[in-house]
Order: C-alpha cells, then sequence, then structure tokens
C-alpha cells in the first residue's frame, strides 16, 4: 500500500487528479483509515494522530464517539478505572464509564461551554449560504480547537476529508439536539457527504483499505470502495467472527463477492485486539518510513 503510494501516477490518470471535491492532491494510492470510537477513548488515539499529522493517509472514517472524544481529551483527561467497577458508584460520583476507562460529567460541559458558540455561529454561517454536512463540521471544529494534540486539527492542517455519517449518535449529537432549542435552523447535509465520500474512492487511482473494527466505519469504507470496483490493499483487524453474518465479522472475500475488494487483491484480515495490534503495525510499516514520506511530500511541493 504505501510503495503503491509512492509510485509516479501513470500519465493516462492525470487529467483526472483536480476531480476530488475534497480538493487533496492525489497519489498513486489513496489511503482510508477507518476506526471505530473506543480507539480514540483509548490509547490508540496518538497512534491515529501521528498517521494524520505526518499526512500518511488521504481518508479518515469514524463514528460519533471517535470525532468528540478527541476534542474532550484536548479539554480535560479521561482515566484508567477497571472492567468491573459498578455503575451505580460510578454514576454517584458524577463518572461515565467506557470499557476500564473513566471520564467525568464535567468533561462533557467543558465540550458542551466550548461547542456551543460554535453551532451559534454555523447558524449564521448557514444563512450567509454554508451548506454543512459532517465532514465540513469536523473539519470546522478541527480548525477552532487550534491544539496539535488533536487528530482533526492535522486532518484540518492537511485537508484530510474525515466523515462520520453518524454524527449525531453521540455527545455532540446532545449539543446539537440542545443547540436546537436554544438557535433552531442547522441543518446538516449527509446527501453532500455520501457524494465527496465516494468520490475519494471513484477518483483515485488505487486505493487502500486500513479498518479497526466493525460496523458503519467498515462497511461505509468498504462501499464507497465497491463504487470503483473494488479496493487495492485491504487490511482489517477486529476480533469479530464470520458465523454472525455481520460486515463486523466478514473475511476480506465476502467484500471480493460484492465488489469492495478487487479479487486477487493483496488483503487480509488480523484477528486482534486493535488497540495492541495497530500501533505495531504502525510501528514496522509507516512509523519505519516517516522519512520517506516527508521526501516524498517535500518533492511534490516543490
Amino acid at each position: 500500500m504505501i510503495d503503491c503510494k509512492f509510485q509516479e501516477i501513470p500519465a493516462e490518470k492525470k487529467p483526472a487528479m483536480n476531480l476530488n471535491p475534497c480538493g487533496r492532491e492525489l497519489t498513486n494510492c489513496t489511503i482510508f483509515l477507518s476506526y471505530t470510537s473506543n480507539l480514540v477513548s483509548a490509547g490508540t488515539r496518538e497512534i491515529i494522530r501521528y498517521l494524520v499529522q505526518h499526512n500518511m493517509v488521504d481518508c479518515v472514517v469514524s463514528s460519533a464517539g471517535g470525532i468528540e472524544e478527541d476534542f474532550i481529551k484536548c479539554m480535560a483527561p479521561t482515566y484508567m478505572g477497571d472492567f468491573s467497577l459498578p455503575g451505580k458508584e460510578l454514576r454517584s460520583k458524577g463518572l461515565n464509564r467506557i470499557g476500564n476507562l473513566l471520564v467525568p460529567n464535567s468533561n462533557y460541559c467543558l465540550f458542551e461551554t466550548w461547542v456551543t458558540p460554535i453551532l451559534d455561529s454555523m447558524v449564521e454561517e448557514q444563512k450567509e449560504g454554508e451548506k454543512w454536512t459532517p465532514s465540513k463540521i469536523i473539519s470546522r471544529l478541527g480548525k477552532e480547537i487550534d491544539n496539535p494534540d488533536s487528530i482533526y486539527y492535522w486532518a484540518y492542517k492537511n485537508n484530510i476529508p474525515v466523515f462520520c455519517p453518524a454524527l449525531t449518535d453521540g455527545s455532540l449529537g446532545d449539543m446539537i439536539y440542545f443547540h436546537s432549542y436554544q438557535k433552531p435552523g442547522l441543518v446538516i447535509d449527509i446527501v453532500e457527504d455520501i457524494r465527496r465520500m465516494n468520490s475519494q474512492a471513484v477518483y483515485a487511482v488505487n486505493t487502500g483499505m486500513i479498518i479497526l473494527g466493525g460496523g458503519m466505519i467498515k462497511h461505509h469504507t468498504c462501499n464507497a470502495n465497491l463504487m470503483r470496483n473494488g479496493a487495492d490493499f485491504s487490511v482489517y483487524v477486529n476480533t469479530a467472527c464470520e458465523f454472525d453474518g455481520s460486515d463486523a465479522g466478514a473475511r476480506p472475500d465476502e467484500a471480493v463477492s460484492w465488489g469492495k475488494i478487487k479479487p486477487g487483491s493483496h488483503a487480509v484480515k488480523v484477528y486482534g485486539e486493535a488497540t495492541v495490534i495497530f500501533p505495531i503495525l504502525v510501528g514496522e510499516t509507516f512509523a519505519s518510513r516517516e522519512k520517506e514520506f516527508t521526501e516524498f511530500y517535500s518533492k511534490r511541493n516543490d
């Protein structure tokens, strides 16, 4: 996947170089990075940020928690707890448990204080003709957070589109709900975003998918690649089994039957826990080639 990215774009493909509606510069391999929200709650967030910060991926897909948790962590810490801590006791102390992690209620109050005036501005800008989509909102929030600890700050800086069709399914959705009573009128268009998302694959020369977890983020990425008759490179990391008949548990060969992965392409599924496996994978691949990425983009910008 990385080798393919560094190769020269074939001459016959160059006329299509500026067709991506997100305006990201085309390379010979467009890399999709998709992950479920728990990986941002966990320490894997820093690994994801590293890839986005160093321009190593071209398109990001996550669920709502994977968006808001990044911003919340810029405001206040998440604490280590235990998987067996009783909910009743935690609730009385104003703590929310994410697996073995603890998030105080006050963190969400800080998030609401930060995001509400931004939503106010979005409503006003909409009156002037701005059309908001989930990816545009995420980019705006990445700009506003202005914090190099944030994944989406770097996505904004490096013009890496971030897609989240279920943006309202989390704390950010709660804030949008509350805000709709204070200052109604915000409209979020998912139709424009499905065009923007699918275009990342349709106008690519080659594509690679790195998908951590299952559910919406996995299907959204694979379905976009269906629009180009399949990805050229695919890496799944999850613990789901195929016997559920779920898209989450499906092996790459099932995606071949749908046209989401090309027949005979390079595809693998790693059965394992992503917070353990993904840092190792990144360390042995992307991180070991950081100098090559720096030189690659430096030459393109000259």
